[in-house]
């Protein structure tokens, strides 16, 4: 029996390949490499999960329903990690009808192929985005979600709808999880820790769209990790649930916590405010704690380091290639 990673060559998937292989637990990749940011990164980041043995890969598109029939079937698929799909607000603003395609319509080809496989858990990567423009604080799983503010946030609730039907209708269990700003070693290069950090080590002017005064609730990949391994193991039959520190960062801070880890100041190029940016995220992380067990233990200082001492790392094997 398998476990099936969708998206298992991103930044979070390949993490949580890790992770599964670390304990020896056969796994499957799903990925497609698409171009939204660099390939190579991509089989980089997947290089250490699958020379571990416990890992296969399969390249191809969620939305192939063969394909992926196919492969439910070949690998005894028992458990879902379901992370693959278009992600970015700014780009779901100039191609909507791809994120549709990618995000909805391939969401609901791997429950069909869950539900017709019988699994065990299917957990779904949702978002904060979800949540849109909220002035109240922390923001928790009942609060209302009806207003999304990009195509990227309508089609993340769109998938955990269409997550809600399969486990009505047919009993699938599932686990939504919110994640909120994750970030830490192998973070997309277009994120803003990943961007700060190249910008100002390359002595760049980096973006400040409106007044500064956004704050966001930055999540360290490990605490990611164990949130979702725990949604994956667990006997929960039905459930969203957040995934965040509970301690939101404004970006000006955020901008001397990075300074501080590179050793050199930024220069700051003020930009107006982007359509579908929001301005505040913060999580309420008390159902994760109760029925995940989920305690992120990173802070932002610590994780800000251990992602520049990676960003060095990987830049100077980048230099040298």
């Amino acid at each position: 029996m398998s476990i099936l990673v969708t998206g298992g060559a991103g930044f979070i998937g390949s993490h949580v390949l890790d992770r599964l292989s670390a304990q020896e637990r056969h796994t499957v990749c799903l990925d497609n490499f698409d171009d939204y940011y660099a390939p190579e990164l991509k089989r980089r980041n997947l290089a250490g999960a699958l020379a571990g043995g416990h890992v296969e890969l399969v390249e191809g598109d969620i939305c192939d329903r063969e394909l992926c029939r196919r492969t439910f079937a070949q690998h005894a698929v028992e458990r879902v990690v379901h992370l693959a799909a278009r992600a970015g607000v700014r780009s779901s603003i100039e191609e909507p009808l791809l994120y549709e395609r990618v995000n909805c319509m391939g969401t609901l080809n791997l429950l069909e192929c869950a539900r017709e496989a019988g699994v065990k858990s299917f957990v779904f990567g949702s978002s904060s985005s979800v949540y849109g423009v909220r002035e109240r604080v922390p923001f928790r799983e009942d609060d209302p979600v009806d207003c999304p503010v990009s195509p990227y946030a309508a089609s993340k609730r769109a998938g955990e709808l269409y997550c809600h039907a399969y486990h009505h209708l047919y009993g699938l269990p599932i686990v939504s999880l919110r994640f909120f700003t994750v970030y830490g070693p192998r973070q997309r290069p277009d994120l803003a820790i990943s961007k700060f950090t190249r910008l100002i080590e390359q002595d760049r002017p980096i973006p400040r769209f409106g007044d500064g005064s956004s704050r966001r609730d930055y999540t360290f990949i490990d605490d990611v990790v164990d949130g979702t391994i725990a949604a994956l193991d667990s006997d929960l039959q039905y459930e969203i649930i957040n995934l965040g520190s509970a301690h939101p960062v404004g970006l000006l801070e955020l901008v001397g916590i990075i300074e501080d880890a590179l050793g050199k100041k930024s220069r700051i190029e003020h930009l107006p405010d982007q359509p579908g940016d929001v301005p505040l995220t913060c999580a309420d992380i008390s159902k994760a704690r109760r029925l995940l067990g989920y305690v992120p233990s990173v802070p932002i200082g610590q994780g800000i380091r251990a992602f520049v001492e990676w960003f060095k790392e990987h830049h100077a094997c980048s230099q040298g290639d």
